[in-house]
């Protein structure tokens, strides 16, 4: 069999743009409304938490959508906005103790330079773990990485006598007491008169990530601490109790991620000699090929041989070891693992769980009278691409501007634009007029 050579993975041309802003026009007065936002607490998960790149970090927490509000909240008796941030020039820490990503020149496996997501560091700076910032406290963002809505209300989710797994080290450097606080204690306990909520996300995300090979789907039904719905229920119940407002923010798909969508099910491209080659290979499976695009070999245990070709609607993730697509004959030779693929019962099964979150968080909304952001509508218009003030946004990874080099978290401008969803849903609801924030004002992916 002759050597293939994957030609279908990703290729980043690198193009700089410049934002050039244009002068700001006149705003009406910022009014309140029927709303007070002097206590603005946020709950939510990575992306209110300033978690981008893969890690947590001083820039990246400055930037977080919650903090970007909270400045346009100033301007109509908004206090101040407390975050438990990480040392300016710390290397940040990620979920696996990595640093930061940055885009930077590499050298793949057929010598060609190009630029690349790199770690800033070899490993993430487990200072940021090893101290509490508690005493800076209490934080109006209480927002941490991997938040789901049940664990939202576990009392001693920061407690490391939980055992690894168990815990959330993001929340025990914040916690005040971290062996009987929960994120919704902690919120609630400084009685905010307003509040953002972001879940949903992690409650599928953290299965979607590792293709489907670890965590669960957290279900709709169920009690509290175990079902998605009933554990919103007493958030919100909780939130609202001494008549606080807030905005709710709904859960986006995944066709409009990168982290899903940058690698096609299809990217397995192919002259008429390979596809002959590899078709005499995988005859006694059944499995044919022809010459340009072909879906992916992936690992199926159901399928013979326990492998078969990707179908459309299955998604190949951005963690996928690119080198191993190109010179290592995965994809091709040998089946894609399991942990880098979803299956199209995984996406429904996904998709499924997010429709039923949705559905529950604009139910909710309607009940108590609170805003609702329908991030799910607004990531889906990126996907098509806009253009803000000149400048044309979309969620391709790295050149689409949005999304920053984890594929799953959002860059400044892509804050800046979310913030802004918010402020729309909150005006519409409480009749403020809080001003957008000019977003041309915040970068996209910083280019070396």
């Amino acid at each position: 069999m002759k050597k293939i050579i994957n030609t279908s993975v990703l290729a980043v041309s690198v193009s700089l743009v410049f934002f050039s802003c244009k002068p700001e026009i006149d705003l009406p007065v910022a009014t309140k409304g029927n709303v007070d936002v002097s206590k603005y607490v946020a709950i939510g998960n990575s992306m209110s938490a300033g978690y981008s790149d893969n890690a947590l970090y001083h820039n990246a927490q400055l930037m977080a959508y919650p903090n970007l509000m909270a400045q346009q909240f100033s301007q109509i008796s908004g206090g101040a906005f407390k975050q438990p941030m990480v040392n300016a020039g710390s290397v940040g820490i990620g979920s696996y103790l990595n640093s930061q990503l940055i885009l930077a020149p590499s050298v793949d496996c057929q010598g060609i330079i190009s630029l690349a997501p790199k770690y800033l560091a070899d490993k993430g700076d487990l200072t940021i773990f090893g101290a509490s910032v508690a005493a800076q406290g209490p934080f109006n963002n209480m927002s941490v990485p991997g938040l789901k809505s049940v664990t939202a209300i576990y009392p001693g989710y920061g407690n490391p006598a939980n055992g690894t797994g168990n815990f959330n080290p993001y929340f025990t450097r914040m916690a005040a007491d971290p062996a009987t606080a929960s994120i919704l204690s902690e919120a609630a306990g400084q009685a905010p008169t307003f509040f953002s909520l972001s879940v949903g996300n992690d409650d599928v995300l953290a299965y979607a990530i590792s293709g489907g090979t670890s965590d669960a789907i957290t279900p709709s039904a169920g009690p509290a601490g175990m079902g998605f719905d009933a554990s919103v229920d007493v958030i919100i119940n909780t939130l609202t109790a001494n008549g606080a407002k807030g905005a709710i923010a709904n859960v986006p798909g995944l066709t409009s991620i990168p982290y899903f969508t940058t690698v096609p099910f299809n990217g397995l491209l192919l002259d008429q000699a390979n596809a002959d080659a590899l078709t005499a290979a995988y005859s006694p499976l059944g499995i044919t090929f022809q010459p340009g695009k072909n879906g992916f070999i992936i690992e199926d245990a159901n399928a013979p041989g326990g492998m078969r070709k990707s179908v459309d609607g299955e998604m190949i993730l951005l963690s996928v070891p690119q080198d191993s697509l190109k010179c290592n004959g995965w994809g091709s030779m040998k089946p894609i693992p399991n942990q880098y693929v979803l299956t199209a019962n995984e996406v429904t099964e996904i998709s499924n769980a997010i429709t039923s979150y949705n559905s529950k968080l604009q139910a909710i909304a309607i009940e108590k009278g609170l805003a609702y952001v329908d991030v799910s509508a607004f990531m889906n218009k990126v996907k098509t691409g806009i253009v803000y003030n000149g400048v044309s946004l979309k969620t391709e990874f790295v050149t689409g501007g949005t999304f920053s080099l984890d594929g799953v978290n959002l860059t400044p401008i892509g804050n800046a634009l979310l913030a802004n969803e918010f402020i729309k849903a909150i005006n519409s609801t409480y009749g403020s007029t809080i001003p957008q924030l000019n977003a041309t004002k915040y970068k996209g992916i910083s280019f070396p």
